[in-house]
């Protein structure tokens, strides 16, 4: 698969292709929907595939400040969809010039003079333009004036509605399991795993204490099973993956203020993972967070918390 950062990165000779656009945070079942759909199209015609994307997300540009918690990385996102089995993604930097372009700006700059759009798949809401003012009508109408057809997909899985924002609403619930659910997989956090208070550690279960890029969606807090990746480290951790019980809060047995997301790889306390990237999946929540009188009734939850952990995730 070819990856482009702009236009510019389209190469000259790229001739036809059927493109499917939109900012795909979370790449989950509805836009998995409109890829494949996009991706068939291709193939029937003999032509490849484009996803057009942004970075950062449009919202953020448009009014500052009220970036959505973000379901995945723009690199995840890019791997995620290179699976859907399309030939190219092309990240848009979105900024403020760009989101003034008329509806007709965007289609003859992007579509038809770079991507040589022969048809363009999108969502059956999707909004494009300057104030949104062009939607899956007026793209029609554009592809009759630069010869390409539209296509709108219902971004639907087994009858349900799918969109990224009822993916955050589950994750703000706890739900991770509905959040995989619209997913098709479970919802991932990634980070660098650095130094915290150690006190993981000192209980009996020393944690990898993850930072993660800022807009994260981070699940409600609470304690989760799940699974801890190491993404990228040397060797001979990266790649590996255990089961894990996740803990995400202000620690408030230790009157903790600030909120951390903290995973322990069942029944490995030889880790050293400082410096590492990780990533930590979440297959269901199992508690909510609470305050405990004593360190010794911290324990005793913690380890009926990793038994739990390790039911949920054996043979997953």
């Amino acid at each position: 698969m070819q990856s482009w950062h702009g236009l510019d990165d389209v190469p000259d000779d790229w001739g036809r292709s059927v493109v499917t656009i939109g900012v795909f945070d979370g790449v989950h079942l509805g836009h998995q929907r409109m890829v494949a759909r996009a991706v068939e199209t291709a193939r029937s015609l003999g032509l490849l595939s484009v996803v057009v994307t942004f970075d950062p997300h449009p919202d953020e540009v448009v009014r500052p400040g009220s970036h959505p918690p973000q379901l995945t990385t723009p690199r995840r996102r890019t791997e995620l969809l290179a699976s859907l089995g399309v030939d190219a993604v092309c990240v848009l930097p979105f900024t403020l010039e760009f989101s003034r372009m008329s509806p007709d700006e965007f289609v003859q700059t992007a579509l038809v003079d770079r991507l040589h759009a022969a048809c363009v798949v999108v969502g059956e809401n999707f909004r494009f333009g300057h104030k949104a003012a062009g939607d899956l009508e007026t793209l029609r109408t554009l592809g009759e004036k630069y010869d390409f057809v539209a296509e709108g997909v219902p971004l639907v899985s087994e009858g349900e509605a799918i969109s990224s924002t009822l993916v955050r609403e589950r994750l703000a619930a706890g739900d991770v399991a509905g959040a995989a659910a619209a997913l098709g997989r479970p919802h991932r956090v990634e980070g660098v795993v650095v130094r915290g208070h150690q006190r993981g550690k000192a209980l009996g279960f020393p944690t990898a204490n993850v930072e993660s890029p800022q807009h994260t969606a981070i699940p409600a807090d609470g304690v989760y099973a799940g699974w801890l990746q190491c993404t990228q480290a040397p060797s001979p951790y990266e790649g590996e993956r255990w089961p894990a019980a996740i803990s995400i809060g202000t620690n408030p047995t230790f009157d903790g203020v600030e909120r951390t997301v903290e995973a322990y790889a069942l029944d490995r306390d030889d880790l050293d993972l400082y410096g590492a990237h990780v990533a930590v999946d979440f297959a269901e929540r199992l508690r909510e967070t609470l305050r405990f009188d004593s360190i010794e009734a911290l324990i005793s939850q913690m380890r009926a918390d990793v038994d739990r952990a390790r039911e949920v995730t054996s043979g997953r």
